[in-house]
């Protein structure tokens, strides 16, 4: 178990860099608009939601080159793109090749986002896969308390500027980037698409010795059928409907909203710049601890009851906020009801999120399902970062979150009428119920 902790944690660390280079352009966000004197739409597409269109392509790319080339030399390019894009943002000289760069470094968080779940899925026993794939999450929201706070400190302690806050993501990818070279590969992905039986109980046996020859057995027993490595057929509708659905209602609730845009929000609820860039800090805080919750839940109480309990505070945050910008309350009012949003994902859907897109897929399809679930996510991502500041000038801040509110109406819905339930099952026992 001390190998797969191991294993994961390294891996996890793709996360760590996921959630900082996501939050970190919030620190950037206003001044760069200054020094570049650019418009809202061209703020919003070139600076913005560069990173996240290089996350769709990313994310949608993933399932065919990790299904090609295996986990672990993925996970090394992941690396090569993060260090890569963090030199090249903190060198920017003009808005073009900082979008290029925030786009490179956009391949890296969308390509992790299927191959990091899809290894510790793959390496990891029923009993533990959701606290261990959860390490993903909680190095996501690790990263972005990261970045809020390293923005706060160099900006408010040391007088830097934007370059130095995206600049220092350098060191967590040089760490990243010697850890993954020392990871084994997936051995279901031996097995399945090398035929290598012998390296994949190999490895199978480093991560649980007594079992290894039934996991083998059980991985070769899953039946898979001439032709159904393609995705888009009849036999998958049931998980891809769920992927789909779990993604959508994800960006819907207005995560990556608050993420991206928090101290601009907290300026138009009042605050004054150095308390938004704190408050924003405390975001990070919120996420981290409730995700550490959400973490030792997720094999006891299970992916649907976190889900519900979520989607609860959801409703009751969204509406609160939507209701104290209407009645211009104190700022403060806003900010706790912020918290209890950003607790409520935690708890809920960034707890579940990645975990349920790497159970639900069969062994031969996995990565390319994961693709579907994480580039519907990050489509909806990139759409908002791109609207958001030109919806910000043309409607009140109260009706945005309003909108928000009535999709988590939705999505608790679909919880409690079509959600499944995966804790403590089999991947090959899910991939006979789901195909």
């Amino acid at each position: 178990m001390k190998k797969i902790l191991l294993w994961s944690t390294a891996v996890a660390v793709g996360g760590f860099l996921f959630g900082f280079d996501t939050a970190v352009i919030s620190g950037a966000d206003q001044p760069l608009q200054k020094l570049w004197n650019t418009s809202d739409l061209v703020h919003g597409a070139m600076v913005m939601s560069s990173a996240l269109w290089g996350t769709v392509i990313g994310a949608l790319s993933a399932g065919f080159i990790c299904e090609r080339f295996g986990r672990k030399k993925i996970l090394i390019l992941v690396g090569i793109f993060y260090l890569s894009s963090a030199i090249g943002s903190a060198l920017s000289g003009g808005p073009f090749f900082f979008a290029l760069m925030r786009l490179v470094g956009g391949f890296g968080v969308g390509i992790s986002s299927i191959v990091v779940p899809a290894y510790i899925a793959e390496i990891a026993p029923a009993k533990y896969r959701g606290r261990l794939v959860a390490l993903y999450q909680f190095q996501i929201v690790f990263g972005i308390l990261i970045a809020f706070l390293s923005n706060f400190i160099l900006s408010e302690y040391f007088s830097l500027n934007w370059r130095w806050m995206l600049g220092v993501e350098i060191i967590p990818a040089l760490i990243f980037l010697i850890m993954v070279v020392g990871v084994p590969e997936s051995p279901r992905w031996l097995l399945i698409r090398k035929k290598d039986e012998e390296g994949s109980l190999r490895i199978l046996r480093t991560i649980d010795p007594l079992n290894a020859s039934t996991i083998i057995n059980e991985i070769k027993s899953t039946p898979v059928r001439d032709g159904l490595d393609r995705l888009f057929s009849k036999t998958y509708f049931k998980p891809i409907t769920l992927a789909f659905f779990v993604a959508f209602f994800n960006q819907i609730s207005g995560i990556n909203f608050i993420i991206y845009f928090a101290p601009r929000i907290f300026s138009l609820a009042g605050l004054d710049g150095s308390v938004a860039l704190l408050s924003s800090t405390g975001v990070g805080v919120v996420n981290l601890i409730f995700t550490i919750f959400g973490m030792l839940l997720i094999d006891n109480f299970g992916r649907r009851p976190l889900l519900f309990i979520g989607t609860i505070g959801f409703i009751v945050s969204l509406v609160s906020i939507s209701f104290a910008f209407y009645m211009n309350f104190d700022g403060l009012i806003v900010v706790f009801f912020v918290f209890l949003f950003i607790a409520s994902h935690a708890i809920g859907q960034g707890s579940v999120c990645w975990v349920f897109f790497a159970e639900i897929f069969p062994n031969n399809v996995r990565t390319k399902g994961q693709s579907l679930g994480s580039g519907v996510h990050w489509i909806l991502a990139a759409l908002i970062a791109l609207l958001i500041p030109y919806f910000l000038n043309k409607f009140e801040a109260y009706q945005i979150f309003g909108f928000f509110a009535v999709m988590m109406i939705f999505q608790l819905f679909f919880v409690l009428f079509f959600m499944p339930e995966t804790r403590q099952k089999t991947l090959e026992s899910l991939a006979k119920n789901y195909s």
